[in-house]
């Protein structure tokens, strides 16, 4: 007999009627779902115990399973209550129930878990501290007051120390830490919360602090380990600590010359640094915290929340001007252990909590690669003895009115899956070439990796590599495909072209899998479009900073219509030249002499904004325009962003990408300044065109009138909504996808977003995968599969 199923979100089937006594029946159950280590198997056996019912259930591959035996109601009442009445962290995404013949059974037990067949089960994120272990933490008289490590199985690390399905203690990097009587009389007690709870752990039994001096040599441990580093701290040292998924690199974030020397130590010269503080009312201090930012703040994820700063900070909470320059913004977390709670606590105020690593390199994990790698910028290590299994960056996220979005997935959200709208091929997806997160497609889930990052150094690359290797093992799984961007320079197109050739023996053994190439804008689509379960033809605005066209062109200011299968481009920006390339990304001048060049022609480089620049590096890039040569065409969104804000003085050169357009976002004065000239060209063949002379034009005409930079600013932006609405409104279109990293920036996004609910055409937004590229994996996996016939 078939299985009945509940449906997702939906109420719970009645038991069906098996063989038998008709008042006593047995079935089993099989929930599916982020359901292993949130506490269920308890959940499920105190279910049990409180209806009287018999049998016994166990964590399997696929999530949990159980046999229930006893009265029909009762058991019809236990089925209803596993999807109503679920763990806090559970998310049950299927309940399936068959009849099976009553046994006689007594008593429920909690079983061993399964191995057999394939591992599915959804592996649950890491949790911030629950209050009830904060609230021991915290109390001298606790056993494990001021404990690094307290958890239950509602708070704690799962991602970051399971190695293997099902969860269980011995499949953690908890495996090594035997359990003390304390700790065993708690897991095996069905009413302590810390019933079959993996990572339990207390003073006598589990991981230990150490401070080692620079260059590694131990200095002391436990208890006083801690507060020596948050002496340190407050002395104006750095502090590499590790914490659930590696180290961060702590300083006193009200000092300016204690940030200013991390930042030469770390070769950070201008992105903003994120801060830890002890609670809400400190981060209230220093940005403004709503309803929804004090909720994303205090939530199990504990991510990093982007928020406006507060012009009022008082004195005692402001933080250095070295901490995020040029940015109206500050990304600002709660502590999302013990650990950090502790260490927030012991300090004065707020903490600069940076990753720990170098530029252009991976976190580090271990003390002893962390005492290699970070050699002269750290000047103390706090660490400890539990290993971890994978490197995790904290999540970022950004607030927009009503909307909050990821910028970074990491902590609290990776590797929470996306569900696929039907089953499909095992696809293994590698994202771009920044900012790259894997995902991997199985089942009718599409499984998100933590953030990797920019694949620029060869340890980034290594990382990239353990990445691939790890989420294949984590899950058992041989991909049907492997789909990557489809510019040939990526080091992810490389990696997946060369198999054949890779030094690494499991990387050879997936040589003879297909590849999928996907046109990056088109990933981007598909990714909105899978997020939110749509199917059919979707509009979307791709924008973003550089993506290889299928035409062979630079994209980035794309407007698309199609599904996963495929998409045609309806409409872009006017192309311009972007001399040197990729280069352009750290010098906004060169996009802005590309975009001056296509309305004013050579007049372009003695544009009054260029001419801080050499006259040397003016002439090469004027050679550039006028021969094409080192100067590829582009609709980038984001180097016309970067262009404007070279026009109104904004910025030059950055230190980083993306930061001239942040800035730019940072200045745009708030409220409604109008917009300058919107203009589609319409062609007789080809896409819709967003004329940029008449726009570029109108914004000279501010600037020579000596507009202020804020106005302009705020009308450039307000343009480029109006744009797109425009567009909208011309394909009558119900609805419009935003996607690509462009809709990272704030004031965009809210200002398409309102005016796009003015004209009455609905916003798809992100709401689970960055907009950006870290997103870009999702996208391509639903092509892969799409292609494959799913």
């Amino acid at each position: 007999m078939a299985a009945a199923r509940a449906p997702a979100g939906g109420s719970s089937p009645r038991v069906p009627r098996g063989r038998g006594d008709a008042d006593v029946v047995r079935v089993g159950v099989a929930v599916r779902g982020a359901v292993q280590g949130v506490g269920f198997r308890p959940f499920v056996f105190r279910l049990a115990r409180d209806l009287g019912l018999a049998g016994f259930v166990t964590n399997d591959g696929a999530g949990v399973r159980a046999e229930l035996e006893g009265p029909r109601a009762a058991v019809d009442d236990a089925v209803a209550r596993l999807r109503a009445d679920a763990p806090p962290r559970a998310t049950v995404r299927d309940v399936a129930v068959s009849p099976l013949a009553p046994e006689g059974a007594a008593g429920f037990e909690i079983r061993p878990s399964e191995r057999a067949g394939p591992p599915t089960a959804t592996v649950l994120a890491d949790a911030a501290t629950c209050p009830a272990c904060l609230a021991e933490v915290l109390d001298p008289t606790d056993r494990r007051a001021r404990y690094p490590f307290g958890s239950c199985t509602h708070c704690g690390p799962r991602f970051t120390i399971v190695t293997g399905l099902p969860y269980d203690r011995a499949r953690t990097t908890m495996a090594g830490f035997p359990l003390c009587p304390a700790c065993r009389a708690e897991y095996d007690d069905p009413l302590d919360r810390r019933f079959h709870a993996q990572p339990i752990a207390c003073p006598a039994c589990g991981p230990r602090l150490a401070l080692l001096d620079a260059g590694g040599a131990p200095l002391v441990d436990g208890d006083a380990a801690l507060r020596a580093a948050a002496a340190a701290l407050d002395g104006g040292a750095v502090v590499a600590a590790l914490g659930l998924g590696g180290f961060h690199l702590l300083v006193d974030a009200r000092s300016e010359a204690a940030v200013a020397r991390l930042r030469a130590r770390k070769h950070r010269e201008g992105k903003p640094l994120a801060l830890l503080v002890r609670d809400l009312d400190a981060a209230r201090a220093i940005v403004e915290v709503d309803d929804l930012a004090a909720a994303l703040l205090a939530s199990p994820e504990a991510p990093i929340v982007l928020l406006p700063r507060r012009a009022d900070a008082p004195a005692g909470a402001s933080v250095a001007p070295s901490v995020a320059p040029g940015s109206g913004r500050l990304g600002v977390m709660l502590p999302a252990t013990p650990l950090h709670h502790l260490l927030a606590r012991g300090v004065e105020g707020p903490l600069v909590a940076t990753s720990g690593n170098r530029s252009d390199e991976p976190i580090c994990t271990s003390p002893a690669e962390a005492v290699t790698r970070l050699a002269g910028l750290a000047d103390l290590f706090l660490v400890h003895d539990r290993p971890v299994a994978r490197p995790l960056d904290d999540s970022v996220v950004a607030v927009a009115g009503d909307l909050a979005f990821p910028v970074r997935r990491g902590r609290g959200h990776a590797p929470l899956p996306v569900a696929a709208r039907r089953p499909g091929p095992t696809v293994l997806a590698l994202g771009g070439h920044q900012k790259v997160a894997l995902a991997l497609a199985l089942g009718d889930e599409v499984f998100g990796g933590p953030h990797v990052g920019d694949l620029d150094s060869a340890e980034a690359l290594d990382a990239f590599h353990a990445a691939v290797r790890d989420l294949l093992a984590l899950y058992d799984a041989r991909p049907a495909a492997i789909a990557h961007d489809l510019h040939p320079d990526y080091a992810t197109t490389r990696f997946a072209e060369d198999l054949a050739a890779s030094p690494l023996p499991w990387a050879r053994a997936l040589a003879d899998v297909p590849r999928v190439a996907v046109q990056h804008h088109h990933a981007h689509l598909a990714a909105c479009a899978a997020e939110h379960g749509l199917e059919g033809p979707l509009l979307a605005a791709t924008w973003d900073g550089t993506g290889l066209g299928s035409d062979g062109t630079i994209w980035g200011g794309e407007v698309l219509l199609g599904d996963a299968r495929a998409c045609t481009r309806v409409a872009t920006l006017s192309a311009f030249r972007l001399p040197g390339g990729d280069a352009a990304a750290r010098a906004p001048w060169r996009a802005a002499a590309g975009v001056l060049f296509g309305t004013r022609g050579p007049a372009a480089l003695d544009d009054p904004a260029l001419a801080a620049v050499p006259a040397a590096d003016r002439g090469v890039v004027g050679r550039m325009l006028a021969t094409g040569v080192h100067a590829p065409l582009t609709s980038s969104a984001g180097r016309l962003f970067d262009a404007v804000a070279a026009l109104l003085g904004v910025r030059t050169t950055c230190s980083y990408e993306g930061q001239a357009a942040m800035e730019l976002e940072a200045l745009a004065a708030p409220g409604d300044h109008g917009t300058y000239p919107v203009v589609w060209d319409v062609p007789a063949t080809g896409p819709r065109v967003l004329a940029l002379g008449p726009l570029v034009e109108a914004l000279l005409d501010d600037r020579r009138r000596g507009a202020p930079v804020a106005i302009m600013a705020a009308k450039i932006h307000a343009t480029l909504a109006e744009a797109l609405v425009t567009l909208a409104r011309q394909l009558a279109a119900p609805r419009l996808a935003l996607t690509g990293g462009c809709w990272q920036n704030v004031r965009l996004l809210a200002a398409t977003r309102a005016r796009l609910a003015a004209a009455g055409i609905e916003a798809v937004v992100h709401r689970r995968v960055p907009p950006g590229d870290g997103g870009l994996a999702l996208g391509q996996a639903a092509v892969a599969s799409a292609r494959l016939g799913a």
